[in-house]
């Protein structure tokens, strides 16, 4: 979706030298840039982060750029299910019309020095359910329905959730930043 003909994309995993940056920015875009820039340093290549999280409306835009560690922040517990949960409970007096939230995907691109680039953003707005539904995606995807498409994203085909989700979005939005960046 990148550009495979115009560029040579590599995993992390073939740079087992390199460890985890840490994510201790206080947005999804500073989260990014710090992934992309400590990549691309630690590697002397170009190199592409993103950072994503729930963003919930009742919550005033938590759980945020700490959605993958919710339970475990609040003492509740550690990982999907207990993340679920933690939200569900923080969220069992909010009617549903209160229950807004959107899904945030940021992209930053960094070249080989650790300068941002690009960044690219998009959302997915929805809303959390009272209970979980569907058995596809991970994370909060259960609880996020789509009103429009009357499905939580865990409840939808993963060609139409790449289609509307918030990465997909983001995704195609970078690529036709990258279209115009003369990268070499």
């Amino acid at each position: 979706m990148l550009g495979g003909d115009r560029f040579v994309w590599h995993d992390l995993s073939e740079f087992r030298h390199v460890g985890p940056v840490p994510e201790t920015g206080d947005t999804f875009l500073a989260n990014a840039s710090m992934k992309a820039s400590g990549y691309a340093k630690a590697t002397g290549l170009w190199a592409l982060a993103d950072d994503s999280g729930l963003v919930v409306d009742a919550l005033e835009g938590k759980p945020g750029v700490h959605s993958a560690r919710w339970a475990e922040l609040c003492g509740t517990g550690k990982g999907d299910a207990d993340n679920n949960r933690t939200l569900l409970q923080q969220l069992r007096e909010v009617p549903a019309e209160r229950r807004t939230a959107r899904f945030i995907c940021v992209l930053a691109l960094s070249d080989p020095q650790g300068r941002i680039a690009l960044t690219a953003q998009d959302a997915v707005e929805g809303r959390i359910l009272h209970e979980p539904r569907g058995t596809g995606g991970f994370g909060y995807d259960p609880l996020f329905l789509i009103d429009e498409l009357g499905k939580t994203t865990a409840e939808l085909l993963p060609e139409e959730k790449h289609r509307i989700s918030h990465r997909g979005k983001a995704l195609r939005r970078l690529q036709t930043l990258m279209q115009r960046l003369p990268l070499a």
